[in-house]
């Protein structure tokens, strides 16, 4: 059993999570939109505070697990400031979808297996459609559609995310 120094000590570590508790009164008929908000405060559902939600509405850490690897929209792992989402439907894997991920991920310089870079600036995942089936091979730059993708757009498209194509053009 923790003590009240424990408990002091734990709702200011998770203050913001309080927050979001208290918003969705400690409901756990909302706990989707509490996993959602907690999601978009750190980015991903830190295991610390998966087991937190659960003490603070009175139920199984495995039903809060399992309602946070139920739905793909939550993710257990951190992900970076921004998202980029490659398509990989019908039309645009016809159109090259694999070559532009394989060009992604080179230029962010992500290994096999890493799918968020090291400075948590970038993530990576495929998706089913991102209904841009015109415009393939298309990507999502958080909800920015690029299309007719390939490698040297994707380079472009990089180094301005990052900023180089300001630099570039000032030489």
């Amino acid at each position: 059993m923790e003590t009240e120094k424990e408990s002091l000590v734990l709702s200011r570590q998770f203050e913001k999570v309080n927050a979001i508790l208290e918003k969705y009164s400690h409901n756990v008929d909302n706990l989707i939109a509490i996993l959602q908000e907690i999601q978009s405060e750190y980015r991903y559902l830190p295991e610390e505070i998966l087991t937190y939600v659960a003490t603070a509405l009175q139920i199984s850490p495995a039903q809060v697990y399992g309602v946070a690897t139920f739905y793909a929209q939550f993710s257990l792992e951190p992900k970076g400031e921004h998202i980029i989402r490659v398509c990989d439907g019908t039309a645009c894997h016809v159109k090259g979808s694999l070559q532009v991920l394989k060009a992604v991920r080179e230029n962010l310089g992500l290994r096999e297996g890493e799918n968020t870079t090291s400075d948590l600036l970038f993530t990576v995942e495929t998706v089913a459609c991102i209904g841009a089936c015109a415009l393939a091979p298309a990507l999502m730059v958080d909800e920015e559609v690029h299309g007719q993708m390939d490698e040297e757009k994707v380079r472009q498209l990089i180094d301005h995310l990052l900023g180089e194509g300001e630099k570039a053009d000032a030489v």
